[in-house]
């Protein structure tokens, strides 16, 4: 087979620029290492930057989106029985948009099904080659049949186990990675909302989020130990866990009810640079991962998406290389200030093991700080609904 571009992963960012790329006549086949229905049963983060909305309304996809999300203005987070809001519009003009990551593959999948866009699922031993000449191609199997893709590009959007990363030589690339002493238990609950907006606390038993899907779905959050187990947690364990950690005032509006999901998910801060190695280039977790305080994960993957995008566009369209030239650098820039974000943001939510008294009350003076300081909301709220790309 032949394309212009091979995909490397079947998940948002990889449709989101093989969607992209359609629109503008350009051709790429999507490998996908698992199936369609494994792809849409993951659970995922569901807080859209506008610069993501821009780029599924480009895509043609965004029309069940702006049906069915719901627009926060703003978002609230506590400390013991404290509460205050950080006001999006007022500080940006710009809302984020609640809608669930695994709706905006859906849309994506979608759309690359009605442009009859090739997309191979169950791939094995995939294989990237020539990667550093101007002849790239792609090996793998599908059910122990060997196929072979040439292209003129590779965009590796497979993730942070994937094969792209690995392809680039341990001599050229250089990984930073900080991993958090702590994890987040997880539940999905057919239940109302605590409250319209999202809830950050810090309390002196850990970090919680309240965070929600749709009217009746949420996904709610506390902070646990590494060592502790999904079996050790029943759901009327998390939802007495779960009030102690947010004001009085929101646990007792709090409706609980029975998991219809629970995991417990580590946090980790990465990036491998360089973003590209000669007509390879990485997307998303495949060069970076960040905590999930904040919901940066699928937004940063978003702007790599954009950045590659319009590289490509040049390319194609008008013979220029200054994007593909450009684009790790452009990326990564980006990448960086929200690995800080989300740092600055876990830093200020979490309780650290062998924290003191003197690290709890800087926490507290930290957040009276930007309870109190319009300057310091406006950065937060310009970081929250995200950096221009």
């Amino acid at each position: 087979m032949q394309t212009q571009v091979a995909i490397i992963g079947g998940g948002p960012s990889g449709l989101l620029l093989a969607q992209l790329l359609h629109r503008r006549g350009i051709d790429s086949i999507v490998l996908e290492r698992k199936t369609k229905n494994y792809v849409l049963g993951r659970i995922r983060a569901g807080v859209l930057e506008q610069g993501l909305v821009r780029l599924m309304e480009e895509a043609g996809c965004a029309d069940r989106l702006h049906a069915e999300g719901f627009q926060h203005d703003g978002t609230l987070i506590s400390y013991g029985d404290e509460m205050f809001r950080i006001d999006f519009k007022k500080h940006t003009g710009k809302p984020v948009i609640v809608y669930g990551q695994t709706e905006v593959t859906r849309d994506l999948y979608e759309a690359r099904e009605q442009a009859n866009g090739l997309i191979e699922f169950n791939v094995e031993n995939v294989v990237i080659n020539g990667a550093d000449t101007d002849n790239p191609h792609v090996t793998y199997a599908v059910h122990g049949e060997i196929r072979r893709i040439e292209c003129d590009f590779v965009a590796g959007c497979d993730g942070f186990h994937g094969v792209s990363r690995k392809t680039i030589p341990t001599d050229v690339r250089r990984e930073y990675e900080k991993v958090y002493p702590f994890g987040w238990l997880g539940i999905l609950s057919k239940t109302p909302p605590v409250n319209h907006e999202l809830i950050y606390a810090n309390s002196p038993r850990g970090f919680a989020l309240a965070s929600m899907r749709n009217e009746s779905l949420c996904r709610y959050y506390i902070q646990c130990s590494l060592d502790d187990d999904v079996e050790d947690w029943s759901d009327d364990a998390f939802w007495e866990e779960f009030k102690k950690r947010i004001p009085a005032d929101q646990a007792k509006q709090l409706i609980t009810g029975p998991s219809i999901e629970k995991s417990i998910a580590p946090l980790r801060s990465f990036v491998t640079e360089p973003m590209r190695w000669g007509r390879l280039f990485l997307c998303g977790d495949a060069a970076h991962i960040v905590p999930p305080t904040g919901a940066k994960g699928l937004n940063t993957a978003a702007s790599d998406v954009h950045y590659l995008y319009e590289a490509l566009r040049g390319y194609y369209e008008t013979s220029s290389a200054d994007g593909i030239d450009a684009y790790s650098a452009k990326a990564l820039a980006r990448v960086w200030k929200t690995e800080r974000f989300s740092w600055w943001f876990s830093s200020l939510m979490h309780r650290y093991p062998g924290q003191t008294a003197f690290d709890h009350r800087i926490q507290v003076a930290e957040l009276e700080f930007l309870r109190s300081n319009e300057a310091a909301q406006k950065a937060m709220a310009e970081n929250y609904v995200g950096l221009p790309y």
